[in-house]
């Protein structure tokens, strides 16, 4: 529903996936339709209460970002009113508190929140309020991009291709927030809470910031961004590589909305070459994603989208699992990857792929399994690219990695660290191998593993599988798993 210039004397923007005070789809439109515009945030206990980390990078950052947004606002002449509790609940009573005739929201796409948006809408429309909501975290959403038989798509390629014919300025024009921040409101302090609530009031503990790898809020992402502009023409040979400083480091940006991604598209096609070619096919993968999720919402109950790889017969070796989660396969690039995550709440893109692969078709583990614990540790965790990158590795997705392609860990090893630098910096009980050693260490010689004080099975695990005998395997359940098709 789309609101008209001058239409409110006071309506609520609703601050969700989208925390910055600039190039913002709702609020624009809440300040040029409004004469009086107030901003909420809803720490959503409904999402908070089935954390089990209280000391959960992901709330840091969002609460480090929040506080950002509440000072730019203030500065603005506005204010956040910041509250904790059930959005559903939160958002219409505050609404009529307030006496707004409007409350304004970014689309969220995940069935959850799509639920909770349609019960909030149902709620305020019985109190006859308004509930306009905005395309802001996508270039595309849902149907805006078909093939010209009106289907939607299921191969990225041709999505892409036609992504890249559709779009225009118009597409990628920044919202003019400045232009109408003098609509921004204050609400009475006496009729809701006009400071920002500390973590451990919401059940949450502070972490030590230097633990939390990227910078937060607004500020955060623009210092990124200004960073990665500067490198991005060598991106495509740069970003495969986990001990280089190749690849933008924006994705939790993106998932809260720090940074808008009408801006980042703008610059990557503005900039042109193949570098930023290749991180705007990546920008272009985050929508295509994002509208499988719209077309096929079963995949947000665990299901496979491709319905014949279902239920393939994994054996799910629990012990495996906990070696996989704790950095102790034996498999050096995948233990380097997986306490990356561990101690950081970030994995580089390339060892997403190398981990999941690993566990699916090395360690014959059902891929939800790795997908719920990424879902737990990732700082940057958004369900549509979660799902659709372990979906892809299991070659249960759309456009996914065909089921006989395996990747190789130590081939792997070998071709994207080299000189073993990754691995050094997080598999520290190796550092005395030699570049050729590392990446295969349990083929020291006794005597070598000595000199440098390096016993494998001792101080570093043996590999808790072979993997040429796991690829053989995993190739047999995926060949005879009676769900496959001919």
């Amino acid at each position: 529903m789309q609101a008209t210039e001058s239409q409110y004397t006071k309506s609520l923007v609703w601050f969700r996936r989208d925390l910055r005070d600039y190039d913002h789809a709702a609020l624009y439109h809440a300040l040029k339709s409004s004469r009086h515009v107030y901003g909420v945030f809803v720490f959503d206990t409904e999402i908070l209460d089935n954390l089990t980390d209280k000391k959960d990078r992901r709330v840091e950052f969002i609460w480090e970002s929040v506080k950002e947004l509440k000072t730019a606002l203030q500065n603005k002449g506005g204010d956040l009113i910041v509250l904790s509790g059930q959005a559903r609940d939160e958002i219409p009573e505050l609404a009529g508190k307030l006496q707004v005739k409007a409350v304004f929201a970014n689309h969220d796409y995940e069935p959850a929140a799509i639920a909770r948006d349609d019960h909030v809408a149902n709620r305020l429309q019985k109190n006859h309020i308004n509930f306009h909501h905005y395309k802001d975290q996508v270039i595309f959403e849902k149907d805006e991009i078909l093939s010209k038989a009106g289907k939607f798509y299921s191969v990225f390629t041709p999505y892409k291709n036609t992504w890249l014919k559709t779009i225009n300025d118009f597409h990628l024009n920044s919202y003019p927030i400045d232009a109408y921040a003098h609509h921004l409101a204050k609400a009475d302090s006496r009729d809701v809470p006009d400071g920002l609530m500390s973590l451990e009031s919401i059940g949450f503990e502070r972490i030590d910031l230097s633990k939390i790898p990227l910078p937060t809020g607004m500020s955060g992402g623009a210092k990124l961004f200004a960073d990665f502009s500067a490198r991005m023409e060598h991106y495509r040979e740069t970003r495969d590589f986990p001990a280089v400083k190749g690849v933008s480091y924006l994705s939790v940006h993106l998932r809260f909305g720090t940074v808008s991604i009408r801006h980042l598209a703008r610059t990557a096609l503005h900039l042109g070459g193949t570098g930023a070619e290749t991180w705007l096919s990546e920008l272009i993968w985050r929508d295509f994603y994002f509208q499988i999720l719209h077309h096929h919402p079963h995949i947000a109950a665990g299901k496979a989208f491709k319905t014949e790889f279902e239920s393939l017969p994994f054996p799910n070796n629990p012990g495996y699992f906990k070696a996989w989660c704790d950095g102790k396969t034996g498999y050096p690039l995948v233990d380097a990857a997986m306490r990356q995550l561990n101690s950081t709440g970030y994995m580089h893109n390339r060892l997403r792929m190398l981990a999941a692969s690993f566990l699916v078709k090395d360690l014959l583990i059902d891929w939800r399994w790795g997908e719920r614990y990424f879902a737990e540790k990732l700082i940057d965790f958004d369900f549509s690219a979660n799902n659709g990158g372990w979906q892809w590795a299991a070659s249960t997705g759309c456009d996914a990695q065909p089921w006989f392609r395996i990747f190789n860990p130590v081939t792997q090893s070998e071709r994207f660290d080299k000189n073993g630098r990754f691995i050094r910096k997080y598999v520290t009980e190796l550092a005395g191998c030699s570049d050729k050693e590392i990446h295969a260490p349990w083929l020291m010689s006794a005597e070598r593993q000595s000199a440098i004080n390096t016993i494998i099975g001792h101080d570093y695990p043996q590999p808790i599988v072979i993997h040429s005998i796991q690829r053989e395997l995993a190739l047999s359940l995926y060949k005879n798993s009676s769900k496959i098709r001919d």
